[in-house]
């Protein structure tokens, strides 16, 4: 199978130290976007718990901050637009996480950026149904890369965007 062909952009717009490498994000997005066929570009944006929590707060209506939120993208009628959407991955709550579910931290990186690209992808996790098949689809992915099922452990990402 051929690899998808995609732009990333990387925005770090907070103060955590030992964030992913951009190389480590390309890996996991692509690993994501198998099987797309055609380009697409997205942003991933590395956030404090401040930005999070008012993202999730406005358009979540959850006043918290979370760990990853997915903004997908519609081009406008007669704009044409290769950007699939956006993802905002709060830095902190991944860290705080992955400690608490005992996950390595990288792996939990992985794990909620292959999350949030399916659900720019059209995957959704509101049925059970739905949910068994998101979950099946992140497991092969992160298998590709040698991650274990992070569903084995405490704890999943279930209510994320």
């Amino acid at each position: 199978m051929t690899r998808p062909v995609f732009e990333l952009d990387v925005q770090r717009a907070c103060v955590e130290e030992n964030l992913p490498a951009t190389a480590d994000f390309e890996r996991w997005v692509a690993a994501a976007l198998e099987g797309m066929e055609k380009p697409v570009e997205l942003v991933v944006r590395l956030v404090g718990e401040d930005e999070s929590r008012e993202l999730n707060a406005r358009y979540r209506g959850k006043d918290r901050p979370t760990n990853v939120l997915s903004f997908g993208f519609e081009a406008p009628p007669g704009v044409d637009s290769d950007h699939l959407g956006d993802l905002v991955i709060c830095a902190p709550v991944v860290a705080r996480e992955a400690r608490e579910q005992g996950k390595a931290v990288r792996d939990h990186w992985a794990h909620l950026v292959i999350h949030g690209v399916l659900h720019l992808r059209g995957h959704d996790h509101q049925t059970e149904q739905e949910a068994e098949l998101m979950e099946s689809r992140e497991k092969a992915m992160l298998q590709t890369l040698g991650i274990d099922d992070p569903y084995r452990q405490a704890g999943t990402v279930r209510e994320t965007s």
